[in-house]
């Protein structure tokens, strides 16, 4: 039996899909130079006795200092630091010129802001394919109680963005939940009642609106969907309605009603509502850019909210 042929990048990108924390990871070089870099590859391991771990591919350039350091720290970001994740992703010179850091306990560098952070010695290195994971063994820690960074597929999140639209739903008037269904380089329209095209709709109800908009999807299309991250919050003022459009993916197969638009061929002159045009347009450019960002404002007039993406080291 022959092993079965894996896609890198495909699988990155199903990896992408678990929602992660973001942290800075940082140590000293043997010349006593801070090193720090971001990851998402982190998680807990053990209490008794107190591990941690990291994973590190072995090309990056911080894997010989890394291996050979006698610590690191894991310092978990908040909310509010965005800048300081793509910083310790950027190959700026001097990643620490601009950013509050300070030794920890144990010495490695720490940040101080962050939502929590972990001074470790380094435990073990265990061998991992392209990869090896550092245990680090944790010696002295602070949770400074900050909400923390989300990442998943591609962009960051924060819970103050989505509390925007919890706000939203709670808001007088009727809730309508929408989502951008996107594969491949395409989006899911559907057939409107007055024989154009339409994103997927529904009004909100109940506990759990999105739980409707994944029956109203799976009842158009005999797809199963699985919502992502806020796309766009916006009033129509004229009818009192707020919107709350998500991200979204589905299953495998062809849809039983509608169908796929390649990005780079919408029948935007079909979609129904001039709103859900600007929606698609403006995915479409992000598409291209492989940066996504979240609107919130009226039917004309809003602010943009930029997700960045993550940059491995």
């Amino acid at each position: 039996m022959t092993d079965p042929v894996i896609d890198a990048r495909a699988l990155r990108d199903a990896f992408g899909a678990f929602i992660t924390g973001v942290t800075v990871v940082t140590a000293h070089h043997a010349d006593g130079r801070p090193l720090g870099f971001t990851a998402n590859s982190f998680s807990s391991v053990s209490l008794d006795p107190p591990l941690l771990c990291v994973c590190l591919a072995k090309t990056s350039s911080n894997f010989e200092a890394m291996t050979e350091a006698r610590g690191f720290a894991v310092n978990i970001l908040s909310e509010d630091q965005k800048a300081v994740s793509n910083t310790f992703a950027s190959r700026v010179p001097d990643r620490f010129a601009d950013v509050e850091w300070e030794a920890g306990p144990h010495g490695a560098p720490i940040l101080p802001e962050s939502a929590a952070w972990f001074d470790c010695s380094t435990h073990q290195i265990v061998d991992a394919g392209d990869h090896v994971m550092l245990l680090g063994r944790v010696e002295a820690f602070k949770n400074n109680g900050h909400s923390g960074l989300g990442y998943a597929r591609g962009s960051y999140f924060t819970s103050a963005l989505a509390k925007r639209a919890v706000e939203a739903a709670g808001s007088e008037g009727e809730t309508v939940l929408g989502a951008v269904v996107e594969r491949a380089g395409s989006i899911l329209l559907l057939e409107a009642a007055n024989g154009k095209l339409a994103l997927p709709t529904c009004r909100a109800s109940g506990d759990n609106p999105i739980e409707g908009l994944v029956a109203e999807i799976a009842a158009r299309t005999g797809l199963t969907a699985e919502i992502g991250f806020l796309y766009s919050v916006y009033e129509e003022r004229g009818s009192n309605r707020q919107h709350i459009v998500y991200r979204a993916s589905v299953s495998e197969g062809e849809p039983l009603g509608g169908g796929f638009f390649d990005l780079s061929d919408l029948p935007l002159e079909r979609i129904d509502r001039p709103q859900s045009v600007d929606i698609v347009k403006r995915f479409r450019a992000e598409s291209e850019l492989g940066q996504f960002a979240i609107y919130f404002g009226n039917e004309t007039d809003g602010r943009i909210h930029s997700l960045t993406k993550e940059h491995r080291p």
